[in-house]
């Protein structure tokens, strides 16, 4: 069986994170494995605010040697990354283990609209992280911090974004406008460094998109780990995205996730 590692954080709630990815990885018959980066949890007296715990270095060591020596991978992906040490672990060991079928979504938390927590992290990906990328996955925030436009509105502005962090090293750069681009459909822009190519779905109606990101990079991880070629995989991770965010529930008052079963049970309908 095809097999695929998360490099990610612990989502209590079960929406987002490392919990996303395993939910994606099996419905997309994938054997998944984890390296807790962090655990997120929220507190349901205070709005749902979110209380974050990063695990020690040694730690995420240890889980990664478990993993990749001790079992082996087809495919990693990254997620909640927290500091530049652990972005670095995470460069490091794609470089030592030759891994191939990198996917790197480059989370960051930010406090308001427009600024980074931890805007060291940053240049981190950027000179490290990035370069080893088989595909990155910004969303419009993401991918204007690391492209160093001010800010991502338009369809030519994510082509620019795009350019812009091709030129970091990644092979392929989805920039991730979804509904927030002025556009007639939902849209993502692909770059393979030659063409650009628009990714268009329908806009859906819905605030429940927790952990869409994270389920979006991780179904490409899981068909890299079956050995389809990039842009299969990326479009087979697109009309999965879509078919989850399509069958989105709330959670509870503050959340909705996606629905990670939607692709197998609703196909695309």
């Amino acid at each position: 069986m095809p097999k695929a590692l998360t490099i990610a954080g612990s989502d209590s709630s079960g929406g987002a994170g490392l919990q996303a990815d395993l939910k994606t990885f099996q419905e997309l018959g994938v054997y998944g494995m984890t390296a807790i980066t962090t655990i997120v949890a929220m507190d349901p007296h205070n709005r749902w605010a979110h209380q974050v715990f990063p695990v020690d270095l040694a730690t995420i060591e240890a889980q990664l040697e478990t993993i990749i020596v001790g079992v082996g991978i087809d495919a990693l992906k990254t997620g909640m990354l927290p500091t530049t040490d652990i972005i670095e672990l995470a460069a490091r060991t794609i470089e030592k283990h030759g891994l191939k079928n990198a996917v790197v979504d480059p989370v960051m938390v930010c406090k308001g609209a427009d600024e980074p927590l931890h805007p060291e992290n940053t240049v981190c990906y950027r000179e490290t992280l990035v370069p080893k990328a088989t595909v990155v996955t910004p969303n419009l925030f993401e991918a204007a911090q690391l492209s160093g436009l001010p800010r991502i509105e338009t369809v030519e502005d994510m082509k620019e974004a795009a350019g812009r962090i091709h030129e970091l090293g990644a092979q392929y750069v989805i920039v991730k406008g979804g509904r927030k681009i002025p556009h007639d459909y939902a849209v993502d822009v692909l770059y393979d460094g030659k063409t650009f190519e628009l990714l268009e779905s329908e806009r859906i109606d819905t605030t429940y998109t927790h952990g869409a990101g994270c389920t979006f990079s991780a179904a490409i991880a899981a068909e890299l780990a079956k050995g389809r070629p990039v842009k299969d995989a990326i479009a087979t991770a697109k009309a999965f995205i879509t078919a989850a965010i399509r069958h989105s529930f709330p959670l509870n008052e503050y959340v909705g996730p996606t629905h990670h079963g939607a692709y197998r049970r609703y196909g695309e309908q």
